[in-house]
């Protein structure tokens, strides 16, 4: 079978607030001899940035009573001490110019009569900063404007419905492009770069219940490290506190923001009692990890699958013109929130390890990037501070697009033996049917959920990874696959696989990584990595 080939002089895989705005900047600072390609899973902006609700957090000069120093306190606290305080410092410091460069490129942020920017307040937080749109539609916002502007740029081509299923690296550890397999048309194609940027969102789908939508399965997560790339902290898997709860089958569940705490909503319980006074003195405002833990207790004592978030108490007029989506879903469910309670459980929502990149999406590979919640900066620690997400993204695609503008971004001519090794896998014909991998993803989301959740425990770990093993063994596919689906769960054995070595080696509680084992908290701990290429396992650098 002969492969199609094509060449760009960057290939951006996903279509994010990360993906779309590194194109929109590399595509207007620099001249490229052959554009840029967009590779997306899905449809242009489905991504995890397109269901954010809460906002984008704004130390800008519309502002003028925050300070950079007052936002890094805020994100080392909620990261339990293990935030980088310089990437920290870097990202706050950049946000002014990059999101006054984002209303620039036509993103609408809400803002009051006088037309103000408005800022609202969410937990760990110490004061107002965070931008928001369509009320709680942040995400949308961003992405719909960044997709707009991306359709119009004739130096961008974009490839939906296509996944990158393998890197191309050659025997100098040098990225020269991906191999990609079209859903639609059951065909893989090889394309040569000499960028190629890693924007792929979370594993949220690992797990039986998550925030995140369908295609969040860790796929770049995954390539990377088939590729050599060091993978640090995947222990750190935030669960929301509050996604809708209507019911113990409904697994992807729909958010509840942060905001609507922000703005004054209380958790009770069943007997509509409030109850995070028992938890924090932070109470509905404490870090993440802190009310979702306390969740898990409550719901634990009532054996129960759900608390209620209480959003009455806030003024009607200001909760249904701030919440218009949320208010909107939870009609869809017989909920009023003007009067009714609404149901919410904790679910996986977003994972603070990744790739192992600089600020600039640089990685240990040449010619590799990572960008957005794919890649590990530092930025989050232990624990994402809420609504840090969007700007690391924004910034880091930004930060990425100065980098290249210095670069050599001709299209590798010389591809070495090693890789033509590699295509030669795709372009042969695989035996056998078709997996049932609907029912091997289910499986895999039980054993993540139940052993590796909210609270972990050595002997739960083990039992995981032990499924795993079993699972990796009854599954033959290891690079090229039939279908989407099992390319999928292919990559989410692998990110599976690694938070469990994770969760395993850091032998402590700290953030959102729970040992009921090891309940104390190590104070000189601060990366779990690995390096396939050197054969290093998890191991602290401290």
């Amino acid at each position: 079978m002969v492969m199609k080939y094509s060449e760009y002089s960057v290939v951006i895989v996903g279509s994010g607030a990360a993906g779309l705005y590194s194109a929109l900047k590399i595509s207007q600072q620099i001249e490229l001899p052959d554009g840029v390609l967009i590779i997306t899973k899905d449809k242009l902006g489905e991504s995890n940035s397109r269901y954010a609700q809460g906002g984008i957090v704004g130390v800008i000069h519309q502002n003028p009573e925050d300070k950079v120093s007052l936002h890094v306190q805020d994100t080392i606290k909620a990261g339990a001490g293990l935030s980088e305080e310089k990437v920290t410092e870097y990202i706050s410091a950049a946000s002014d110019e990059v999101l006054n460069d984002l209303i620039n490129n036509g993103v609408n942020f809400d803002r009051n009569e006088n037309g103000e920017l408005t800022f609202t307040l969410e937990a760990a937080h110490s004061m107002r900063r965070i931008l928001h749109s369509g009320g709680d539609a942040t995400g949308k916002g961003i992405t719909d404007a960044l997709s707009a502007a991306v359709l119009k740029d004739k130096n961008i081509t974009v490839s939906e419905h296509s996944l990158a299923v393998e890197i191309l690296v050659n025997s100098s550890k040098e990225c020269k492009g991906v191999i990609v397999f079209n859903e639609l048309t059951g065909e893989h194609e090889i394309v040569y770069t000499s960028a190629l940027v890693l924007a792929t969102g979370g594993v949220g789908q690992v797990y039986k219940y998550t925030t995140n939508p369908d295609g969040a399965t860790g796929d770049g997560i995954a390539l990377a490290y088939e590729a050599g790339a060091i993978i640090q902290d995947m222990e750190f898997i935030q669960f929301h506190p509050t996604a809708l709860a209507i019911s113990p089958d409904s697994k992807n569940r729909f958010l509840i923001s942060e905001s609507v705490r922000g703005e004054g909503a209380k958790l009770i319980n069943k007997n509509g009692e409030e109850f995070m006074s028992r938890y924090s003195d932070k109470r509905e405002l404490a870090p993440r990890d802190i009310v979702t833990r306390a969740i898990y207790s409550e719901m634990g004592k009532e054996h129960s699958s759900n608390v209620f978030l209480n959003a009455s108490v806030i003024d009607h007029v200001k909760l249904l013109n701030r919440f218009p989506t949320i208010n909107g879903r939870c009609k869809e469910n017989g909920i009023n929130i003007l009067d009714t309670p609404i149901p919410v459980a904790p679910a996986a929502h977003y994972t603070m390890g990744g790739i192992k990149a600089g600020i600039d999406g640089k990685t240990n590979i040449s010619g590799l990037y990572a960008i957005g919640e794919v890649a590990s900066t530092g930025l989050h620690g232990a624990n994402r501070l809420a609504s840090n997400s969007l700007l690391e993204c924004v910034v880091c695609a930004y930060e990425l697009a100065d980098y290249l503008s210095f670069a050599n971004l001709e299209t590798p001519k010389k591809i070495d033996e090693g890789i033509r090794k590699m295509i030669d896998v795709y372009s042969r014909s695989i035996s056998g049917k078709e997996y049932d991998y609907n029912a091997l993803k289910t499986h895999l989301k039980e054993v993540m959920w139940n052993n590796v959740g909210i609270i972990r425990t050595e002997k739960s770990l083990l039992t995981a990874k032990k499924e795993l093993e079993k699972l990796k063994k009854e599954f033959k596919r290891r690079r090229k696959c039939m279908n989407l689906g099992e390319y999928e769960y292919r990559n989410m054995l692998s990110v599976a696989s690694l938070i469990i070595e994770g969760a395993l080696s850091r032998k402590e509680s700290r953030g959102a990584h729970c040992r009921s084992d090891y309940t104390q908290t190590d104070p000189i701990a601060k990366h779990t990595y690995t390096d396939r290429t050197n054969k290093k396992g998890f191991s602290y650098v401290k």
